[in-house]
């Protein structure tokens, strides 16, 4: 009589790497990306060196000559609280961890991580993350050298720690342009080269007259243009005090551009993702 034997249960492999929560996925990529800033002091020099050399020289330059103009015109215009968004403007914008993204790409190290379960949002989040804390630490002393200048802001210090974060936000709003280059290329050349794209926001723009001194084409792109804005807010903080409409504007220029330059790089994730 034979014996049946029954088949040995089939069991479901154990997967490789279990899952982790989306925090700790944002923490972990936050975590690596912080601490490659401060491995790159030649990140931080050039763009501090920038908004200090335009802010001093166009306060020794023009000062008196806007000053002048505004009281010949019957008003009043303290310059070097006019010029002190500008320098936050030049400080934050193009400031992001792209390049760093670049090196990952082409040395498999972005790649290694597509097969890992990490959640892909997490993967630009974690760097914004330290683009926010880079930002602020070039905002800090930009704002401290506006202050040992003779700026005094009219919404005290309350307004000083708002001062820094909306122009951190503006940062993190444009930083979407370089990551989505830099995702769509992999290509170091084009990812420095994005910086082009900020001349346009940057004297397109209400940078060195008020709104209402500017005529003919630059006005109507200044109109346009969402640094007008911003910089309205920025400036509202240091002579005005708070005046909701001038933050809500440039609050809503930001949102604006965050949308439209992170929906180009989440395009440009998915593009990555799809080939790798």
């Amino acid at each position: 009589m034979s014996e049946t034997r029954s088949a040995p249960a089939r069991l479901d492999p154990e997967p490789l790497a279990r899952r982790a929560s989306a925090l700790h996925d944002l923490t972990t990529i936050a975590r690596r990306a912080c601490r490659s800033v401060f491995r790159e002091p030649e990140f931080f020099i050039p763009a501090i060196i920038v908004p200090v050399f335009f802010f001093v020289v166009n306060i020794g330059a023009l000062q008196d000559v806007a000053e002048q103009g505004a009281a010949a015109a019957g008003g009043s215009l303290d310059f070097k609280a006019f010029q002190l968004p500008v320098a936050i403007i030049f400080a934050v914008t193009g400031v992001s961890r792209a390049s760093s993204l670049v090196i990952d790409i082409q040395g498999g190290y972005f790649d290694r991580l597509l097969l890992t379960p990490v959640r892909r949002p997490t993967l630009l989040l974690g760097l914004m993350a330290a683009d926010l804390m880079a930002v602020l630490m070039l905002a800090v002393p930009v704002t401290a050298l506006g202050l040992i200048l003779g700026v005094r802001f009219e919404t005290g210090i309350l307004g000083i720690v708002v001062f820094l974060f909306y122009g951190a936000l503006w940062g993190l709003a444009f930083a979407g342009f370089p990551y989505a280059i830099a995702l769509k290329t992999g290509n170091p050349a084009a990812v420095n080269s994005s910086f082009i794209l900020f001349f346009p926001f940057a004297f397109l723009t209400t940078s060195f007259l008020p709104k209402e001194a500017l005529t003919g084409w630059l006005a109507t792109i200044a109109t346009y243009n969402p640094v007008t804005y911003v910089l309205e807010g920025l400036r509202s903080l240091i002579t005005e005090g708070w005046v909701w409409s001038d933050l809500a504007g440039g609050l809503g220029c930001i949102l604006a551009v965050t949308a439209v330059s992170f929906g180009l790089a989440s395009a440009a994730m998915r593009g990555r993702i799809s080939q790798s």
